[in-house]
């Protein structure tokens, strides 16, 4: 597929390409996106939740970026290395072929931890290409003011809380704030931009072509030996291996955190208010994560959450909403202010621009059985839990026996008040089911018939007051009748056998009322509106789900059908957003950790299913 790379022009004379028209790399520390036309569009430094210094996604004039092109009409095309995240973007022109290598080298963490690198390799394969760069970074979301520096083939970049030496084997020109480099390549012949954040201990480190060709082969290496580790074998082995890849990348090493995404406020509704900040841990998604990479068998990620969540002590939290939180900073942190960025345009003109996330104040109940699923699963196929984490887990659980049975925002985070939703008590049941599973298996103490009255509760009202005789349906809030994605988790969680007559009557209903071909809505804002104005698109999440629970229904033609449709949905490199819109368009923070490890189980559980 070969893209055209011209951005889309506002009548302010800002430019935009696709969402979708971007890869991702990135060192387990933070990530930065690569578009089709070979321009750096973000980028926040030293790590995922840091302000931006390319941020041209949210604001083509004042957001900062990193260009490089051929100087000629070319078209693109964009890969990813075999098995890895180096991502590669070629150049097709008249008169020659040429490449960018986009790389972060995966560093050791006992060596040079504080060491942050991108690496751009240009390599000339036919021909002869001109290229140009053009690095303009905008320091603290586009509002500090920096100075560059530029000695021979070294620039810095200075701000007052950050410093960045880019290093090159083409020349450099500068006017104090931003660098040029005009060049010519041959056949066989490359050049290297390195871009490091320095400071007192980090001194700037050129980057010759050898060393720069040594630290991509390295790369290589890193992500191809951790991918070995995968055990799916599959039917979409190679969607399975990048949705993995995407998720190791959401990773942060030093702490083991799980971020939702690496972006914030890229729209939900181009010109609309859904903007939100989704580089923080989300217990929801950092959970069904872990569940992810268990089902491919990598138990050493699970275990570094297992351990952020051990030494945060985010199981013994004692907040107003309950012990948990619904998301926390990569370094544990439970303060998450939200503010806007009013200076920048937005995507498109999408205002506002959010920093930090006011959902950290919401009760969810459903998180809980999302993580104790998490701990179940990682006990069983991991390691055995501590003592101590047991410990923890049980006094969640006694909570949970007294507050399971009461509003919250729910899984969506709406902003319109608590009510009695269901997929809450839905998970609140799991979390419980779970917990004895683990205390009978292996004989743990616990107050079973304490948690077993509280389960068998919650179960009765889900059946009595969680389903609609009106709609022939479980619906989306206690003695309601408006339908809801999420109860596509009911039989996932084990709650109800899949060819159960009531579930099948739900699986109908949802068709009919929120499944447009193969995409599934979260639900109707008309019908229940959830604080917010406009519409949004179909969520990527639940279309996944939606495949399984046909696949679990038995109805094998249709899960197939409609998961090989889902496909055609992500980009030239198999990533996706949050959501799709009216025209098949990615829409939301991407690419999206909870899109990715639902494609993962969708896709195992459909090709055990087939056989």
């Amino acid at each position: 597929m070969a893209f055209d790379t011209t951005r889309f022009e506002q009548a302010d004379g800002c430019r935009y390409i696709p969402i979708s028209q971007h890869g991702l790399i990135g060192d387990l520390r933070t990530t930065a996106l690569v578009g089709t036309d070979g321009t750096i569009d973000w980028y926040c430094c030293p790590r995922f939740d840091a302000p931006s210094v390319f941020g041209s996604i949210l604001d083509a004039d004042r957001g900062g970026s990193f260009e490089l092109a051929a100087e000629v009409p070319t078209r693109t095309r964009q890969f990813y290395f075999p098995d890895t995240n180096v991502l590669i973007t070629r150049f097709f022109a008249a008169d020659g072929v040429a490449e960018i290598q986009d790389f972060m080298p995966v560093v050791d963490e006992s060596r040079e931890a504080a060491r942050h690198r991108l690496i751009r390799r240009v390599v000339c394969v036919r021909g002869t290409l001109p290229f140009r760069a053009r690095i303009a970074p905008r320091f603290g979301y586009g509002a500090e003011a920096h100075t560059t520096h530029l000695e021979g083939h070294t620039a810095v970049f200075r701000s007052p809380s950050l410093t960045l030496a880019l290093t090159a084997t083409a020349p450099l020109e500068s006017d104090g704030l931003d660098v040029w480099s005009y060049f010519k390549l041959l056949e066989g012949e490359s050049n290297v931009f390195a871009l490091d954040q320095i400071g007192d201990d980090v001194p700037a480190r050129s980057c010759p072509r050898a060393e720069a060709q040594e630290q991509a082969e390295a790369t290589v290496r890193f992500w191809r030996h951790w991918l070995a580790g995968s055990r799916y074998h599959g039917r979409w082995r190679e969607m399975v291996n990048r949705s993995a890849l995407v998720l190791k990348l959401l990773t942060y090493a030093p702490t083991g955190a799980i971020v939702a995404a690496p972006t914030t406020s890229l729209p939900e509704q181009i010109g609309g208010e859904r903007n939100w900040d989704y580089r923080y841990v989300w217990v929801r998604d950092a959970a069904f994560c872990v569940y992810a990479m268990l089902r491919l068998g990598f138990t050493s990620e699970a275990e570094a959450f297992m351990g952020f969540l051990s030494e945060r002590g985010i199981l013994r939290g004692t907040g107003e909403s309950g012990p948990l939180q619904i998301m926390y900073g990569i370094d544990g942190r439970i303060d998450l202010p939200e503010y806007e960025l009013p200076y920048l345009e937005g995507y498109l003109g999408s205002a506002p621009v959010r920093v930090g996330n006011a959902a950290t104040g919401q009760l969810q109940l459903d998180i809980y059985g999302a993580l104790i699923d998490s701990i179940y699963l990682y006990d069983k196929w991991g390691q055995p839990i501590s003592s101590d984490r047991w410990d923890e887990v049980g006094a969640v659980v006694d909570w949970l026996c007294e507050h399971w049975d009461q509003p919250d925002e729910g899984v969506w985070e709406t902003r319109a008040g608590r009510r009695n939703f269901v997929y809450s008590r839905l998970m609140c049941w799991v979390a419980l089911e779970r917990a004895m599973r683990m205390a009978n298996r292996r004989g743990l103490p616990a107050d079973l018939p304490r948690w077993r009255e509280s389960r068998d509760a919650i179960y009765r009202q889900i059946m009595r007051r969680g389903w609609s005789a009106e709609r022939g349906a479980f619906v989306r809030g206690l003695d309601d009748h408006v339908l809801d994605a999420s109860l596509l988790m009911m039989p996932m969680a084990k709650f109800i056998s899949p060819t159960d007559p009531k579930w099948l009557s739900t699986l109908d209903a949802l068709t009919t009322d929120l499944v447009s071909d193969s995409l599934v809505y979260r639900y109707d804002p008309t019908a229940s509106p959830d604080g917010l104005h406009g519409p949004e698109g179909t969520f990527s999440i639940c279309s996944f789900w939606y495949v399984e629970a046909l696949a679990r229904a038995g109805r094998l033609e249709e899960a197939r059908l409609a998961f090989e449709k889902m496909l055609t949905y992500g980009n030239h490199l198999g990533l996706f957003a949050e959501e799709i819109g009216p025209t098949g368009e990615q829409l939301g923070n991407f690419p999206q950790a909870f899109t990715h490890l639902s494609l993962i189980s969708a896709a195992f559980n459909l090709d055990r299913a087939l056989g």
